[in-house]
């Protein structure tokens, strides 16, 4: 599955995706965006976390505008359409996926980072929206995942004046997680894979699918899933074994 533009390293069950246009910022062109699609469609047995990151000082740099292809209105509709399924498959795909970031985090990259579940960023980490400057509008699904995290107002005028966030900047607005050292965010996305790697998969596989989708829905229905959500997993024979685990004081071992 390994191509020059995405190098995939599995350590166990730690799945490390590179994204490696060196050139380009490791700018998102169709084939990256296609190599990315390929690997969290069809995930290697046994990886449980997934960690995205990019090289030569960059995440990425968003889409590719030297490879933009003219399109009419409708070849523009679906190829934005086409970012969204390969979106929502790495944010609904059910493997955890840690985006460790530095450089640019910019339009595309951006909601890409936005799109993974936990985010870790090093000071030399900038986060922008600039399709404004561009006379585009985004089209990779910042609007829903990026403006559920900073909020619609924050993310127009972030669009409205090509605003530049940095890594604590972002932290305080939730863009990242975690505002670590320069050269520490790999090292704190294997710890982390590490200790989510150890928990139950279908905990884990409740928390990606149900608490975005509880966040869209009323205040009752979201109860309502969560009670479901709970059922299922808490009756599940990986909350036996953490229970049993619990009372004999010892760590849990899930399927």
């Amino acid at each position: 599955m390994t191509s020059e533009i995405l190098k995939i390293d599995i350590d166990g069950p730690v799945a490390t995706l590179t994204m490696s246009r060196p050139a380009k910022r490791n700018a998102m062109c169709d084939e990256l965006l296609e190599a990315i699609d390929g690997f969290f469609s069809a995930p290697p047995e046994g990886v449980r976390v997934v960690i995205l990151t990019g090289t030569a000082g960059h995440y990425c740099s968003g889409l590719d505008l030297s490879e933009h292809v003219a399109r009419d209105a409708e070849g523009t509709m679906r190829h934005s359409r086409n970012w969204h399924r390969v979106m929502e498959t790495i944010k609904y795909g059910g493997l955890p996926v840690i985006s460790a970031m530095f450089g640019a985090v910019i339009g595309g990259g951006l909601e890409l980072a936005a799109a993974s579940h936990v985010r870790i960023a090093e000071p030399s980490s900038m986060f922008q929206l600039p399709e404004g400057m561009r006379g585009i509008f985004v089209g990779g699904g910042a609007s829903v995942h990026v403006g559920r995290i900073i909020g619609a107002d924050r993310m127009c005028e972030m669009m409205l004046t090509g605003r530049k966030y940095n890594s604590e900047e972002a932290l305080a607005l939730g863009l990242t997680h975690y505002a670590v050292g320069e050269g520490e965010a790999l090292a704190l996305a294997r710890d982390l894979a590490a200790k989510i790697a150890k928990n139950a998969q279908l905990s884990n596989y409740m928390m990606i699918q149900a608490i975005s989708r509880i966040d869209d829905m009323s205040k009752s229905d979201g109860l309502f899933m969560e009670s479901m959500c709970a059922a299922v997993s808490q009756t599940s024979k990986d909350a036996e074994e953490g229970l049993k685990a619990f009372l004999e004081k010892r760590a849990p071992v899930f399927r």
